[in-house]
């Protein structure tokens, strides 16, 4: 069956958008925060800010890009699934759509790590988005946010 979904404003960059929902379940495994609300996500160079209880030290940015790549290296697969915005999983919410969001949604699962809502463009595994790098990362004490700034190199 063909659902309507809402009009899309971006076109991703279907590797770099796939990592971005890998990195945000390893932030969220690793540091116990919630998904980045601040993502820009390009070609060249994403980055995305999470709010943390500390700032991460060097061996833990070590290990964020370690995992990250080992994920990749998985070969998860990436599949899709409609559900109606009414009957979303147990751990999907629904608060960071638009007011006009559809009835139906679509979900985007990463092998059985990750699982989010997503109308983006991604790539078929995991494999495909090639080599994670970090790039560098930046504390705000203030907010408690720590940006990461990367890039994916396609395989």
């Amino acid at each position: 069956m063909d659902y309507v979904l809402n009009s899309h404003n971006k076109e991703e960059f279907p590797p770099a958008h796939t990592a971005e929902h890998l990195l945000n379940q390893v932030m969220i495994r690793m540091f116990g925060t919630e998904r980045s609300n601040n993502a820009h996500i390009e070609r060249k160079k994403s980055k995305m800010t999470f709010i943390l209880d500390h700032k991460p030290n060097r061996k833990e940015e070590k290990a964020i890009e370690d995992e990250m790549n080992r994920l990749i290296a998985e070969d998860l697969p990436v599949t899709f699934e409609m559900v109606d915005r009414n009957n979303t999983p147990e751990g999907i919410t629904v608060d960071r759509l638009p007011e006009d969001a559809s009835e139906m949604l679509r979900l985007v699962r990463i092998g059985d790590f990750d699982v989010c809502l997503c109308i983006g463009k991604h790539v078929r595994s995991t494999a495909q988005i090639g080599r994670f790098e970090m790039l560098g990362t930046n504390w705000d004490e203030q907010k408690r946010a720590f940006r990461v700034r990367f890039k994916v190199i396609p395989a």
